[in-house]
């Protein structure tokens, strides 16, 4: 039987849907993980994920938990198209042999389809990373302000509210102070977290969601490409976490009260160790984990469902 041509722009279009629908449902819970992240010993506001998400809706309101959302939804229909179509078509040319695929080649793929998407990942952290911060940096400044009034003589006025950043006016200014490079900062570390991800969750989810398969050459059941999409992003996000803090915390423009600053990847690590003791490292990780598993898992649902198949009117690629 002749093989069927992976469609390229139906690829694309699921990864697309599935970032939109999955980054909807998450947001909220992917701005707890970078604060949590960002905020150091003896600067800490949130003691959980729920304390901050409760704290950030008294002060910022619903659509707070919701800050840098327009950024993610509008560059996660490339970042995650260019992940899933990447390693479609990576998994697609290891086995044109016919050969099933080995591990080894399932987790080739997946190291391509981690390095190509960096490409979008990196700036869409960026700018999401500065406004989803932002709120942290206002209420440390607030709380600082207020305990410094205390101590004082006289009783100081409050100072007016810094004017919110918006994702426009951030790649202005860094494009214009720091070129294209400062849309791109912290790329290394990008790379550190985005590519050991992809070696471990493709590779996992292909083999779980192989476990799933009724018969040779059908489609697993919906809800089997679910699971197996949360199991092997819960698993791979926690298994990265330790890159993600310093990725989150290199790619922060903004520094609460006497909070440390770094000069790269190696400085980062060491005074997060030094300062913060190992565990610091897994700041954030049952968010991380709680948002990637339904990220993924919906995100597979919608790419082995062949929804823009049916919508393109296209034949759905092969299953690998």
């Amino acid at each position: 039987m002749a093989e069927q041509q992976i469609s390229l722009p139906a690829k694309l279009l699921n990864g697309g849907i599935a970032g939109l629908i999955g980054v909807t449902c998450v947001f909220p819970i992917d701005l707890a993980k970078t604060r949590l992240q960002n905020q150091q010993n003896g600067q800490r506001l949130y003691s959980s994920m729920s304390d901050c998400l409760i704290k950030t809706i008294r002060s910022e309101g619903y659509f707070g938990m919701y800050r840098g959302a327009a950024v993610n939804l509008t560059l996660v229909t490339p970042e995650k198209a260019i992940k899933l179509a990447a390693n479609d078509f990576f998994r697609y040319q290891l086995s044109k042999d016919g050969q099933k695929l080995t591990l080894f080649k399932e987790m080739l793929a997946g190291c391509g389809a981690g390095t190509c998407q960096v490409i979008v990942t990196t700036p869409m952290e960026m700018l999401k990373i500065q406004l989803q911060d932002a709120g942290r940096i206002a209420a440390q400044k607030k709380i600082q302000a207020q305990l410094s009034a205390q101590g004082g003589a006289q009783p100081a006025m409050e100072a007016p509210a810094a004017p919110r950043p918006t994702a426009t006016q951030l790649t202005r200014d860094l494009l214009r102070s720091q070129g294209i490079a400062g849309l791109y900062k912290g790329l290394g570390a990008t790379l550190l977290r985005d590519v050991p991800f992809s070696i471990v969750y493709f590779p996992l989810f292909a083999n779980l969601n192989q476990l799933g398969r009724p018969a040779s050459g059908e489609k697993s059941p919906f809800y089997v490409s679910f699971l197996a999409g949360c199991v092997a992003g819960s698993a791979a996000a926690v298994a990265v976490n330790p890159c993600d803090v310093v990725k989150t915390r290199l790619q922060s423009l903004q520094r609460g009260v006497n909070e440390d600053t770094y000069t790269g990847f190696l400085d980062c690590a060491r005074k997060i160790l030094r300062h913060e003791g190992p565990a610091a490292f897994l700041k954030g990780a049952y968010c991380r984990a709680l948002v990637i598993a339904p990220l993924f898992g919906i995100a597979q649902v919608v790419y082995f469902l062949g929804i823009a198949e049916s919508l393109l009117g296209l034949l759905p690629g092969p299953q690998l």
